[in-house]
């Protein structure tokens, strides 16, 4: 056993000066005494008798104790009260100083927790050392203790960065500068597919398609200048062989002399975001396309009514119950649902629109203001385009039927039918119940114009107009392939 001796011999007479309330140590030297020697070093040292009293204490162990002990009367420690690392209190007399005192050795590697008289603790490492003299006596102890509280502090905030990487939902990884991944967590495993341990010592162009290879040497030579690069949109390969659009980060690692070692990188799957912002364009120009489409259809209405309206007042109410008849046509194709809100033209059905237009004018002969137009045959689906087309003709039929046909009267009815007849699908208004029809009443009005405008081009058909004495009764032809655009 090596044994740190002082021989008595040896010593010195003790000089006068001294700390205050420290006791006296030999001096040393010629010119300085152990006592300043101690009192100058940093790190907080006090020495004990072989009882275990403390004989000395520099300043920087009183800071670490918040406290003076009393010299020949405290024993092993002075600090208020000791505990273990894991917060188990510590007597004084079972302390590393004790221990070192009572086994004639050093101790080493047991850390403590010191308690000031305020309650702060400070965790430490302590080096306490038995001193003997040239005849091998115990005759006291040198005990060194190192703060550990800046260490405790960056393990602690070590671990929590460590904890809020591993739980982060973003793929994070870390690569040396040359290319190799020295770190992967639970992100990188979600949005990758590779575990750590197979990703881990791989080169990290593994997760880049080939025609992007050329990424990897600029990012790295970036790196070694001390460059960050911020939210770089790229595309990188999963394990499974798709590829996914990612928003990448990447910054420097240094080491404690500043140098560059590697690179780390935080990886989001921005692969929802892109289909958000392409439904959102899409959206975006189907709304153009619409609105464009509403103002074109305004005009037009507002055009083909001038012609067959003689004063200002005809013509505005006439606009109006066109575009309101639209407006209630519009509502029956508005999605209902999350499902339906994916679809860009959504559609409804003949019998569904027919009713709504054809509403307004249920009143009269039939009890419980029951619908005086009834429909009969197939239903079909309209959508797009063909949905307007029809809305604008079911409302001219049903307001020259409330002018001067079958519902101008309490008594008169409109029978609709419908019928497919190969590839065209026919409707059929007949009128009945009315006052007696002896003379055209359309002429070249809104209703021919729309005709000519619409059901010629838009839906490839024809209609026919029948001014019967019984009633007006309407053929209306279109081809069916149109009735979805």
């Amino acid at each position: 056993m090596s044994h740190l001796s002082i021989s008595e011999s040896d010593t010195p007479p003790a000089r006068s000066d001294t700390l205050a309330g420290n006791g006296q140590m030999p001096a040393f030297g010629n010119q300085m005494g152990i006592q300043e020697v101690l009192e100058a070093l940093p790190e907080a040292i006090y020495t004990t008798d072989p009882n275990g009293q403390i004989t000395f204490y520099n300043k920087a162990a009183a800071e670490m104790w918040g406290v003076s002990p009393e010299i020949g009367t405290s024993e092993f420690c002075g600090s208020w009260k000791l505990y273990w690392p894991d917060g188990t209190p510590l007597p004084h007399d079972e302390c590393p100083m004790a221990m070192a005192l009572k086994e004639k050795q050093p101790i080493r590697g047991l850390e403590a927790i010191a308690e000031r008289p305020d309650g702060t603790r400070v965790p430490f490492l302590p080096f306490p050392t038995p001193i003997f003299n040239a005849g091998g006596d115990l005759i006291g102890a040198v005990n060194m203790m190192i703060d550990l509280t800046e260490r405790a502090i960056a393990d602690e905030t070590a671990q929590r960065i460590a904890a809020i990487v591993e739980s982060s939902d973003d793929a994070i990884l870390a690569k040396d500068l040359n290319g190799t991944i020295i770190s992967w967590n639970r992100g990188a495993e979600r949005l990758f597919g590779y575990t750590a341990a197979e990703a881990i010592g791989k080169p990290v162009t593994m997760l880049i398609p080939l025609d992007r290879h050329n990424e990897e040497p600029e990012i790295l030579g970036r790196i070694r200048r001390g460059e960050r690069i911020d939210h770089y949109e790229t595309i990188r390969r999963r394990k499974d062989g798709n590829l996914i659009e990612i928003s990448l980060s990447v910054s420097p690692i240094r080491n404690r002399q500043g140098q560059v070692i590697g690179a780390s990188k935080i990886a989001r799957d921005i692969t929802e975001r892109r289909r958000a912002e392409e439904q959102q364009h899409l959206l975006i120009r189907e709304m153009d396309h619409r609105v464009k489409n509403l103002f074109t259809l305004a005009g037009s209405v507002v055009t083909l009514s001038a012609r067959s309206t003689a004063t200002s007042g005809e013509l505005a109410a006439a606009v109006s119950a066109r575009l309101n008849a639209l407006a209630q046509a519009h509502a029956l194709t508005t999605p209902r649902t999350s499902e339906a809100a994916s679809r860009s033209d959504q559609a409804t059905t003949l019998h569904a629109l027919i009713e709504t237009i054809v509403a307004p004018y249920g009143e009269g002969a039939y009890d419980n203001h029951q619908s005086r137009a009834f429909v009969t045959g197939p239903d079909i689906m309209i959508a797009g385009g063909a949905v307007t087309s029809f809305a604008l003709l079911l409302h001219e039929f049903a307001t020259n039927a409330a002018k001067y046909g079958a519902l101008s009267v309490s008594e008169g009815r409109v029978d609709i039918a419908c019928a497919e007849e190969g590839d065209n699908f026919v409707l059929t208004w007949t009128e009945s119940g009315g006052p007696p029809v002896d003379h055209e009443m359309d002429g070249e009005g809104f209703g021919t114009l729309l005709a000519k405008a619409t059901v010629r081009g838009q839906l490839g058909g024809e209609i026919l107009r029948d001014w019967k004495p019984e009633g007006l009764s309407i053929r209306l032809v279109v081809a069916a392939e149109r009735l979805g655009h």
